[in-house]
């Protein structure tokens, strides 16, 4: 590829959630409302559409604490589309558990979106004797060529079983023994059945979503955490790989070191990697988790990135992140595993935020692997913030106003101190009168490959719509896009007009594909 084809490969995206999606009882769905998302991001000239986990959530709603590191949310099944294709009878679309006529749709309803799932995956299991041979035959070769498949299935019908961690269960299950799971499975059948239709059909709708946004032309961006849940299958089935005892007790803890914001530090609670044993099975797991994120999305931010140079370790019975210690990570050996297995395009973005040392910036560059610029980050008023546009060097960066941990911009500049708005003033050389769209341009006018805006900031809306707040357990992750109407139509219009003005439109998207585009 020519310099002057890499130079043109620049585009514009927007961060939504698919449980944001409007037009549904719970959550938004892989149907209808998600095509017509795509169409609409593509009729407007926008090539990215950047997401969340699209694994099961833990039970706030949080796609960052999964049960699940390879299956999808079953809250995304779309009834309309399986009762189109009689996958469920009639009757059961109209038999689901609805929204009170009253309620508003605009806020994730995770009681009813679990009630929905399971009364579909009831649904599913009811119409599996009628369905053909065909669709029989296309099932059992799914099942067969997904390695994580029966460890999820397996854990998911335990822990509905016993409703409480793995490492409560009679200890044969808990310890993942082998004989004792096969004589508790042939018990079990249907419901492990259920299961597996879930992740099925959750896999062949969004598969239809991603052969949909190719046509388009647009790049699908996903987001992989870090760190995996204790509780969960991965945890589970391959405890070895991870610092919990078979208690499961934590000998080491994730978290973050205490800095500006905190004086203890942050605690996340999940166990970290014991990389010796994962460097002595040539990092399996990681490949086959990659692997089967590769499936599902073009591009993926791969969260706590600085976490492959050095980690923070916290003793395991610690109730602050104070006490822990610096260890090193084998980031190199395993992300030259990655780019061996994606022939050498490695499509991961590094989510490189915060306080960053030379070994992690040293590793993001040797792989090529793009960063990140929050713009809501820049205006201290310091001249060598890294965060000023001007600041960004390259274009292997990808800008946001702000990301789904930050208040929306709206809310942002509503909450800014007096010093910094007077800055961004000057800077426009007038009123701020629509905050996120200033910083628009700021971020169009940065030799980035991508610039990406959360909806949000498109439609104005203040913190109301905020979509996370770190270090809250309530009231995240449930705002909703009310619907698909003029105003939703003219932001996503005006914001790709506007990056066509900058030289960024649909077409440049491809090219964030080839990691040679990615370079400076």
């Amino acid at each position: 590829m020519d310099q002057l084809a890499a130079d043109r490969a620049r585009t514009s995206g927007v961060l939504l959630h698919p449980t944001a999606l409007p037009g549904s009882p719970a959550c938004g769905t892989f149907g209808g409302a998600c095509q017509r998302w795509l169409r609409q991001l593509a009729g407007s000239g926008i090539g990215v559409w950047q997401m969340l986990p699209l694994s099961p959530p833990d039970p706030t709603g949080s796609p960052y604490n999964s049960p699940s590191c390879f299956a999808l949310n079953p809250w995304f099944l779309d009834a309309t589309e399986l009762a189109s294709e009689q996958f469920i009878i009639p009757n059961a679309l109209s038999d689901l558990p609805q929204t009170p006529s009253d309620a508003r749709d605009t806020v994730l309803d995770v009681q009813l979106a679990d009630q929905r799932s399971q009364a579909l995956a009831d649904a599913l299991l009811e119409a599996w004797p009628r369905q053909t041979g065909e669709r029989r035959n296309a099932f059992r070769l799914w099942c067969n060529k997904q390695l994580w498949l029966e460890d999820h299935v397996h854990f998911s019908v335990l822990h509905a079983q016993h409703g409480n961690a793995w490492w409560t269960w009679p200890k044969p299950l808990a310890q993942h023994q082998r004989q004792a799971l096969k004589a508790w499975a042939t018990k079990h059948k249907e419901a492990l059945l259920k299961e597996r239709l879930l992740q099925w059909h959750l896999d062949r709708q969004w598969q239809e979503i991603r052969i949909l946004a190719s046509q388009l032309g647009i790049l699908l961006f996903g987001d992989l955490p870090f760190y995996v849940s204790t509780d969960s299958a991965d945890v589970w089935s391959h405890r070895g790989l991870f610092t919990v005892k078979e208690s499961g007790e934590l000998t080491l803890q994730s978290g973050v070191p205490p800095d500006y914001f905190s004086e203890t530090g942050q605690l996340w609670g999940s166990p970290v990697y014991r990389w010796g044993r994962h460097r002595i099975t040539r990092f399996q797991w990681w490949r086959r988790r990659i692997a089967r994120q590769r499936e599902l999305v073009d591009l993926l931010r791969l969260d706590h990135f600085r976490a492959l140079a050095a980690f923070w370790a916290v003793p395991g019975s610690d109730s602050t992140a104070q006490n822990g210690h610096w260890e090193t990570s084998p980031g190199y050996a395993l992300l030259t595993k990655l780019e061996q297995d994606a022939d050498g395009n490695l499509p991961l973005i590094a989510e490189d935020l915060g306080v960053i040392t030379p070994d992690v910036e040293e590793l993001r560059d040797r792989f090529a692997l793009p960063g990140m610029k929050v713009l809501q980050f820049a205006f201290d008023g310091q001249p060598d913030n890294p965060y000023l546009p001007e600041n960004i060097e390259g274009n292997r960066w990808v800008v946001y106003t702000g990301t789904h941990d930050n208040p929306t911009t709206l809310g942002w500049w509503q909450q800014l101190d007096d010093a910094s708005r007077s800055r961004i003033s000057t800077r426009i050389n007038g009123e701020v009168s629509a905050p996120a769209w200033h910083l628009f341009d700021m971020a169009f006018a940065t030799p980035a490959k991508l610039v990406v805006a959360p909806l949000q900031d498109l439609m104005h809306l203040d913190n109301q719509a905020r979509f996370n707040t770190p270090g809250t357990s309530t009231g995240n992750w449930s705002w909703r896009l009310a619907q698909f109407d003029s105003a939703l139509e003219g932001s996503l219009k005006g914001y790709g007009e506007r990056a066509m003005v900058w030289g960024r439109n649909r077409k440049g998207a491809s090219g964030l594909l080839k990691r040679r585009m990615l370079g400076t």
